[in-house]
């Protein structure tokens, strides 16, 4: 990916839901313009979650998600169901789509009460208006359109503009801990598991918000970060660097300089910081016959020496001196029972955006587990995490002990 696009994970989603032969996907390929889902007179067409990344007027770069009908029927109904569900959870705004014909159903309402309870800010969107013999008035959240004749769909798009500025996010990954001219030092280790001839996301969105904000983004590898440092001719204002490399990053950059990793950045920007920081206490209180589940956010093909089930396993069962379990999940595979994990370690989540990671964090603590990310675990173990979240300083980091759930 260039740094002239946009990754999915930072697009605003927009999940339109419904019941079968409510016209979701109809409504979809009018909105969008697109024949993006396939559409037909037989109920259950769509039987899995469609997503589709695109740009959308007036809204600008999305993901649109197209979902199977929420009133699918026997087992392999209900399992697509389960994934329609799942979809609520990276969802920012929601597109209920009713037949105007028939009106809202128990499955509908049950889905406006979980739009609510998720606090995902939503649109009903009544189909098939042309079959009315007179269309209501349209409302603040409820709009009555038609596919088939194109009645309503702009001023859909409007309304769904409208709702998602409301709910615009102004956070920025590092441009407020830095100013104008200021020189920001970024460490890359080049490795095998580093991508042939690219970066990997988390570093271009880094320096693209440092270029964003007018300061100066000088990359260097590990191995070249002494010369580095010396050459700048005065101190940056801020390190980042790349996990893996945190124990020898740590040692080269003057205590005066503040340094910090892309995991904590975007554990910040994505996630909750002060949670992740918490859980992170608890790789000093793992006991022997713990499991401790390992999730990465994207799936790729696993390398000799790959962070996250070789060398963060090692790390920690050296840490802790403990016979240990781990287990991995990657993509959008996430465990619904989660209380059986003694902590949950996740990626930076360059690839979930904002909602999902959140959500992954929520579900952790209702089941009890608690949850840290790669950055901050390593950093913990490296005994520097307290000077890896000093830029931040209303993040309290606690000593092993004191966080035992």
């Amino acid at each position: 990916m260039g740094l002239n696009e946009q990754a999915s994970a930072d697009r605003v989603h927009i999940g339109f839901f419904g019941l079968r032969n409510a016209g979701k996907s109809s409504v979809v390929n009018a909105v969008t313009n697109q024949a993006l889902s396939l559409v037909s007179e037989v109920k259950g067409t769509t039987t899995d979650p469609v997503k589709k990344a695109m740009e959308l007027l007036p809204i600008g770069p999305v993901v649109i998600i197209d979902t199977p009908g929420m009133d699918d029927e026997g087992e392999l109904g209900m399992m697509r169901v389960r994934r329609a569900k799942q979809m609520l959870d990276l969802t920012d705004l929601a597109v209920l789509v009713v037949d105007a014909t028939k009106g809202m159903s128990a499955k509908d309402n049950e889905l406006v009460v979980a739009f609510e309870t998720k606090k995902i800010p939503h649109l009903i969107v009544y189909n098939k208006a042309d079959l009315l013999e007179t269309v209501p008035e349209d409302t603040l959240t409820g709009r009555y359109v038609s596919a088939v004749t194109g009645e309503g769909i702009n001023e859909l798009r409007e309304a769904m503009g409208r709702l998602l500025q409301s709910e615009e996010n102004s956070k920025r990954l590092v441009a407020d801990l830095i100013a104008p001219n200021d020189t920001v030092v970024l460490v890359v280790p080049i490795d095998s598991a580093a991508p042939k001839g690219r970066l990997i996301l988390p570093q271009q969105q880094t320096i693209r918000d440092i270029l964003d904000t007018g300061a100066v983004a000088v990359v260097t590898r590990d191995t070249e970060l002494a010369e580095t440092l010396s050459r700048l001719g005065k101190a940056p204002r801020l390190v980042i660097t790349d996990s893996q490399a945190f124990g020898k990053v740590s040692r080269l950059v003057p205590s005066s300089v503040p340094l910090t990793s892309f995991s904590i950045l975007f554990a910040r920007y994505k996630g909750d910081l002060a949670e992740a920081v918490r859980g992170a206490a608890r790789l000093d209180t793992l006991g022997d016959g713990d499991t401790v589940l390992i999730s990465e956010g994207c799936t790729h093909h696993r390398q000799c020496g790959d962070i996250g089930t070789v060398k963060l396993p090692a790390w920690i069962r050296r840490h802790t001196g403990k016979e240990l379990q781990f287990e991995f999940t990657s993509g959008g595979e996430f465990p619904e029972d989660l209380s059986r994990y003694a902590l949950v370690i996740h990626c930076g989540g360059c690839m979930l955006n904002e909602r999902e990671m959140k959500s992954r964090t929520r579900h952790c603590l209702e089941c009890g587990a608690p949850i840290t990310n790669y950055g901050i675990a390593i950093a913990h173990m490296n005994g520097i995490l307290a000077r890896s979240i000093e830029p931040f300083p209303d993040i309290v980091y606690e000593k092993a002990g004191d966080n035992v759930r």
